[in-house]
């Protein structure tokens, strides 16, 4: 049996993220969380496939500002295996540099990830849809790299922080990106910088929005 739904399919038993990566078929059962999981220096949270969803204690997925995430992903820490359902309250923080693989969020909250202090982060497969605003949000100078990922129905793919002026490095590989209302990327920033390559992208708005630094390979629009 196959079935297809938002960036997901599911295929004899398994949930298939993004471009290929399986997680069992147990993930479609949620656990609530009550408070912020922390995922500490250099370690590694392997979720295995499980389905979290915020606790009225986190939010409520909508787009208030004071929400707290569901992980909070310290320097040097690896999140993977995961699944975030409705309500996902503030999704993912991370601190420095992070590894984030094979992450599903099912329905964004007020966004997917932040990325709250200065490192280089990667996230490497899964796939993300139903961002009211943006999916992914970069908040300090960072080098933020997303590959062989799906992301459907959003404002933007990615949004650095509105009115900074730091230096943001975004590099997008092997994604396929669909519906967003405004961008892919959008800064205010005349030093930040996009390379996307090998990526399917269709009815994504302007495209990019004040980027100065764009180089693009081997894309396709559909």
């Amino acid at each position: 049996m196959i079935k297809r739904l938002a960036g997901t399919v599911i295929l004899s038993g398994l949930l298939v993220c993004g471009f290929g990566q399986a997680l069992p078929e147990k993930a479609l059962a949620a656990e609530v969380v009550h408070k912020t999981i922390t995922v500490g220096k250099g370690q590694t949270y392997d979720g295995k496939g499980k389905r979290l969803i915020a606790g009225p204690e986190l939010g409520d997925g909508s787009q208030r500002e004071d929400q707290k995430p569901i992980f909070k992903v310290e320097d040097g820490a690896t999140l993977k295996n995961v699944v975030l359902g409705a309500p996902a309250a503030d999704g993912v923080h991370t601190y420095g540099n992070a590894s984030i693989n094979n992450v599903v969020w099912e329905d964004v909250g007020e966004d997917a990830l932040t990325v709250k202090s200065e490192g280089s982060v990667t996230i490497n497969g899964g796939s993300a849809r139903l961002a009211a605003d943006k999916i992914f949000q970069i908040n300090k100078a960072s080098t933020f790299t997303v590959k062989n990922f799906t992301a459907d129905q959003g404002g933007k793919f990615i949004r650095q922080l509105g009115g900074s002026t730091f230096k943001t490095v975004v590099n997008i590989d092997n994604c396929t990106i669909t519906n967003m209302k405004e961008a892919i990327f959008r800064t205010d920033s005349s030093t930040s910088s996009v390379t996307m390559t090998n990526t399917r992208y269709s009815k994504v708005g302007k495209k990019w929005i004040g980027v100065k630094h764009i180089t693009e390979r081997n894309n396709h629009e559909f």
